[in-house]
């Protein structure tokens, strides 16, 4: 049963993803940035980044942990959950004072000062409602918890929809109206989260104990170390361009690897779907002592399949799919997508074998592996920026993953003496060299007057031919969507 759910609701947390993020992306804030223009719309993206600064203040790796606490001892939901509201509230109000002491010191003024406020207050009821979600996705609520990623997009589509096509205001719109419908959008998203979450825990009232803070902010300091090592070595390479390179050509080739770099943050994203489901699923299953080995062998089948068959195919038609997206620049961009595509797949393994070790608890483990990382990018990138520019960057880049995924698997394997002939490897390996050879004759054999992205969708298909034929994915992997087979 736990096989065909977890199938269902990683289905179901993809699709709805795609669903609204993409509409919101390319609809909504491209329409918001074209209707105030690019001077206000940089002025918001700058002050976004701005409060992104001091995010780990809200959090302080309380969600990771709880998620993951929670699933292990589901009775401790009703223990915990008035005193981590409390010390949420208390983070939220030091996040609000180092932001506003900060952005004053630096110069910020009246309207940016307004936005900053307003921007803040969206940046915490994010973080709220991550934490209500880690629990509803310990408990295993998984559907509920699919709904509850996207509502918070949905509200903010139809709200900025009417502002702006509605024909409900004379004025122009602005970029404050942009932020206000955030703020809506997140406390209707956190209410309802709320709301869902008071129904299975037992609250009264808020508790102030500060050992009891004192406790959870310990127990929680690993998560919080993790996410800022792997945020350091994840994001760092685009700022050693800017450092390591001469003035003239710095900004240049920082724009290079980010127009490169967008597409496949896009893609990880998926692959972070799967890590949503599998943190509170292995947490609960390890402390049950369940046999981890078909959701392992089926988790690194799908994930093999999504990251091996975008980066190859992406790989191939990069000129024709970066012409899409970009007017210029194209070659340079390429020659950076090139390498940099093929991270998706060290990227994926983490979120599969860095998930699991998450939900084991060897922190130790993984913030060594993320500290070898940080050495491994900073090294790569010391060397090679100064040659290759953005492609030293992006080589950086694709090193770094593949270091850490490994380490990942080898602890995987030698700590939790998980066998490696449970992984479909000869079926990976089979489907790997099949799809190089099927896109390497595709783009020899196949003229040119066909459209490229006719040629992709063939090979897609061709690609999940492939994925069955090699055994790399099974009919019985989906039998969830059988009739009968969803219970709830």
């Amino acid at each position: 049963m736990k096989q065909r759910d977890f199938i269902f609701n990683i289905c179901l947390l993809v699709f709805l993803n795609l669903l609204i993020k993409p509409f919101w992306i390319l609809g909504i804030d491209v329409g918001v940035q074209n209707r105030v223009g690019a001077e206000q719309y940089g002025l918001y993206f700058a002050i976004l980044n701005f409060t992104f600064l001091f995010n780990m203040i809200l959090d302080m790796g309380i969600t990771n942990f709880n998620n993951r606490n929670i699933a292990m001892h589901s009775q401790l939901l009703s223990k915990h959950f008035s005193g981590i509201v409390t010390l949420k509230i208390l983070l939220g109000i030091i996040y609000f004072i180092v932001t506003l002491v900060v952005a004053l010191a630096i110069g910020y003024r009246g309207f940016y000062l307004k936005i900053l406020c307003w921007t803040a207050l969206n940046q915490f009821l994010n973080a709220f409602i991550l934490y209500l979600r880690s629990n509803l996705s310990a408990l295993l609520m998984f559907k509920t918890d699919s709904c509850l990623s996207v509502l918070d997009r949905l509200l903010m589509i139809i709200f900025c929809s009417v502002l702006l096509w509605g024909n409900i205001t004379t004025q122009p719109f602005k970029i404050e109206w942009f932020v206000y419908c955030q703020t809506a959008a997140y406390s209707v998203t956190a209410l309802t989260a709320l709301v869902l979450v008071l129904r299975k825990a037992h609250f009264t009232k808020l508790s102030w104990n500060p050992l009891f803070f004192t406790m959870i902010l310990k127990k929680s300091l690993p998560f919080a170390i993790l996410y800022l090592l792997m945020s350091f070595y994840n994001r760092i390479d685009s700022v050693m361009i800017e450092r390591i390179l001469p003035a003239d050509i710095a900004a240049y080739e920082a724009g290079i690897y980010a127009s490169s770099f967008r597409l496949l943050d896009a893609l990880v994203m998926i692959a972070y779907l799967f890590s949503v489901i599998l943190l509170p699923l292995f947490s609960k299953m390890l402390k049950e002592k369940e046999d981890l080995s078909q959701i392992i062998r089926t988790s690194f089948s799908l994930l093999f399949f999504f990251s091996v068959t975008s980066a190859i195919l992406l790989c191939f038609f990069r000129f024709p799919i970066l012409g899409l997206l970009y007017n210029e620049h194209i070659s340079e961009s390429a020659a950076v997508f090139n390498i940099l595509i093929f991270c998706l797949i060290p990227f994926s393994m983490s979120y599969l074998f860095g998930t699991l070790l998450t939900a084991h608890g060897d922190m130790k483990q993984l913030n060594i592996v993320a500290l070898a990382g940080i050495c491994v990018n900073i090294a790569v990138n010391v060397v090679l920026i100064p040659r290759l520019h953005a492609v030293g960057a992006a080589t950086a880049s694709l090193a770094t993953q593949s270091v850490t995924a490994f380490l990942q698997i080898l602890i995987v394997l030698k700590k939790l003496k998980f066998p490696i002939k449970n992984l479909p490897l000869v079926s990976a390996f089979s489907y790997l060299v099949l799809l190089v050879f099927v896109a390497l004759s595709a783009v020899k054999f196949i003229p040119r007057t066909i459209d490229p992205f006719i040629t992709l969708s063939g090979l897609a298909v061709l690609a999940c031919v492939l994925a069955f034929c090699t055994r790399l994915l099974s009919f019985s992997h989906f039998d969830v969507f059988k009739i009968g087979n969803i219970k709830k």
